[in-house]
């Protein structure tokens, strides 16, 4: 027999940003309580409102399933004397489960005759198992900061209230959080606020919809929420800019969401649109609305938790809640006008970057100069790239940015281009803080580039140089998201950029700050080389081939990826194993041979098989040297796929190791030949899936 299973945990509002987390997790360790018991079910349907965590269990089996145990003990030689007498064996085996010493018993397993112990497991009622599963799940929440409330002992994100628990229509009898467990749930706090009585799961999802305007269903609840949004948007000519986490916090918000566009005077227009909208994103939860221009429009979108009989009154009081936070942007925004850019830059003297690497004005002058040498590497205007350099943190001291934190780059451009500043120094005081993220677009200018390089390397060496790197989970200054951004333009913007070289100087424009220079380099290198693995192995791409590629210890980004990418493609080939695995072979022979001479004797060539593979070998250094004078890896390992036929009958027919000295450093040569080849791209040896 099976039931659906109900349970509700209602609470004091739950925080919004962890809402959705917390349901997914309560779902997680339901399912996994329930697997353990061994209690079958079909599916699992998490919960959420912001008064509630709730879970539905679809046939959820009554009880466990039972099944024979059979326990085999000791020889019944061993466990009885001559005289009969159970021994300390068979003691000891009745003793262990449980039983009387004259319940032993003996059957033959096939073999021998051995005590055996039968009895039945399971069968134990989820009545009686589920109090335990649900409370342990509560317990394992991933709650960061649990709080207690009245005088009870009791912990959780916020205070509990009530907990409803159902297997069918029988009340499970559980105690959990000092609440006992009922059918009385709660509705919505304005439109039904009092208790409703539920009959089981199904009745339950009826009931909350219909009659307490509650949208148990998140996911339901986030889908209307979108729709009624956009539906909005239209009214206006627009369209709603809905963030997705944006979209899960005011999901979390509310139990009964209806949709009201607001509007904002025009004047506010005149302020960097991406304040406004992180006024309204962030402080008040307002979805902001654009044209078919994707350009700011005077409208944000509201989602009210109550259907109110008077909408003009709810949106009036939204209208003047949002005035006063955009008139603080608009002052902010003129306020800062006042003061150039330069200006700014002298109040970053006293502003401590790092203890031990000086001030954010110090860091500028070590990105001036750093972005200053790579300007020179790429052909770049070494005018615009110093003075972005110069004027890139600048906007940190700004009131707009003191209000606004994810406004730092955004107001420098806003404020650069005020001042009449180039346009590409303007953008670049707000691209070179990108990639901020994974799959964060790159910047578009040469000197945005660079200078998001030059601040990049610049923060990754002085941390290392101090002692700082990191370690596990702690990164407080982001290292790795730093590596991953230096990595990501160096190989997607195509410079051929030495990243040695780079850390070098980056290191030595540290001055005193750094007191082993050459173990820092060293250390950043390794450290940003395995942020490289770990890229490839995201990609999908066999550790073998990176570990291939970093064999030949290259430090050029750009040229370690069209490696990878090469090789990678060679391993598909069919021909890839087995002059994989030939190269192994030639490897293992030339670290034992004393010769170490590449040239060869073309008249000491006696076997068919080593004249062919010279001439092979020939034509072949013949027809890729163009190929890797491109740097055209990929078309140069497919041409040398064609080497298998040769190097197998090679193998077959020749004898390298030959008595004969003159003969035997001659197939040597010509293996080195082989092997030399193969390593202007990789060390494709490494591919082998054999020792």
């Amino acid at each position: 027999m099976t039931q659906h299973f109900l349970v509700e945990l209602g609470t004091e509002e739950l925080p919004p940003t962890a809402l959705k987390k917390l349901m997914l997790a309560f779902a997680a360790e339901v399912e996994q309580g329930l697997s353990q018991q061994g209690l079958e079910f079909t599916t699992l349907e998490p919960y959420a409102t912001p008064r509630r965590l709730a879970l539905i269990v679809r046939d959820l089996a009554e009880q466990t399933a039972a099944k024979d145990v059979v326990i085999w003990g000791p020889p019944a030689k061993i466990a009885f004397d001559a005289d009969g007498n159970p021994t300390k064996a068979a003691q000891a085996f009745a003793s262990k489960n449980g039983i009387e010493l004259s319940e032993l018993a003996s059957e033959n397993d096939g073999k021998v005759d051995k005590l055996v112990y039968r009895s039945v497991a399971g069968g134990e009622a989820a009545t009686s198992l589920l109090p335990a599963i649900v409370s342990t799940a509560l317990a394992n929440l991933p709650i960061a900061k649990r709080m207690r409330w009245g005088a009870r002992r009791t912990e959780f994100v916020r205070p509990v209230h009530w907990l409803v628990m159902l297997l069918g229509d029988e009340i499970v009898d559980a105690e959990i959080m000092g609440l006992q467990a009922s059918r009385e749930t709660r509705g919505h706090r304005f439109h039904y606020d009092q208790p409703l009585l539920v009959e089981n799961a199904d009745d339950y999802l009826k009931k909350l919809t219909t009659t307490a305007h509650v949208m148990v269903d998140f996911n339901a609840r986030q889908q209307l929420i979108r729709q009624q949004v956009e539906a909005e948007a239209d009214k206006v000519n627009g369209v709603a800019v809905i963030d997705h986490d944006l979209l899960d916090e005011v999901t979390a918000l509310v139990e009964w969401p209806v949709a009201l566009t607001g509007r904002f005077e025009e004047r506010f227009l005149k302020v960097p649109p991406e304040a406004l909208i992180y006024s309204m994103k962030e402080h008040q939860k307002y979805f902001p609305v654009v044209d078919f221009d994707g350009k700011l429009m005077p409208n944000f979108i509201t989602v009210a938790n109550i259907e109110s009989l008077d909408p003009a009154q709810v949106i009036d009081g939204n209208e003047r809640v949002i005035r006063p936070r955009l008139s603080d942007a608009a002052f902010f925004f003129q306020t800062d006008k006042k003061t150039s850019l330069q200006e700014f830059r002298q109040r970053l003297k006293p502003i401590v970057f790092q203890a031990k690497l000086g001030s954010i004005y110090d860091k500028t002058e070590r990105i001036k100069a750093l972005a200053g040498k790579i300007a020179a590497l790429l052909n770049a205007d070494n005018s615009k790239v110093e003075t972005a350099a110069e004027l890139c943190k600048s906007d940190l001291v700004s009131s707009m940015v003191g209000e606004f934190d994810k406004m730092q780059g955004l107001a420098g451009y806003y404020y650069a281009q005020h001042e009449g500043l180039d346009d590409e120094i303007a953008c670049a005081l707000k691209e070179h803080y990108q990639p901020k993220f994974a799959g964060d677009s790159l910047p578009e200018t040469i000197t945005g580039t660079i200078v998001a390089l030059a601040d990049r390397m610049d923060t990754i060496c002085g941390i290392f140089g101090i002692g700082e790197k990191p370690t596990g989970s702690k990164d407080p200054f982001a290292l790795r998201r730093a590596s991953l951004g230096v990595l990501r333009i160096l190989v997607e913007k195509e410079l051929a950029l030495d990243l040695k070289q780079l850390l070098q100087w980056s290191v030595e424009l540290h001055q005193a700050n750094i007191t082993q220079p050459q173990a820092t380099i060293e250390a950043v290198l390794a450290y940003m080389i395995e942020r490289f693995r770990a890229w490839y192995e995201e990609d999908n791409i066999p550790a073998e081939v990176f570990q291939a590629v970093q064999s030949k210890e290259i430090t050029q980004p750009l040229d370690i990826h069209q490696r990878v990418l090469a090789v990678s493609a060679f391993n598909q080939l069919p021909q890839a194993q087995a002059l994989a695995a030939a190269n192994k072979r030639v490897s293992n022979i030339l670290a034992k041979a004393d010769a170490t001479s590449t040239t060869l004797d073309p008249a000491l060539l006696q076997e068919e098989a080593e004249k062919s593979l010279a001439l092979a070998l020939e034509q072949m250094a013949q027809e890729v040297e163009p190929l890797f004078a491109r740097s055209d890896y990929t078309a140069s390992l497919t041409a040398l796929a064609a080497l298998r036929e040769p190097v197998d009958a090679f193998f077959d027919g020749v004898m390298v190791m030959v008595d004969d000295e003159a003969l035997r450093n001659n197939r040597i040569a010509l293996l080195s030949q082989l092997r030399e080849l193969f390593l202007r791209v990789a060390d494709i040896s490494l591919l082998s899936v054999k020792g």
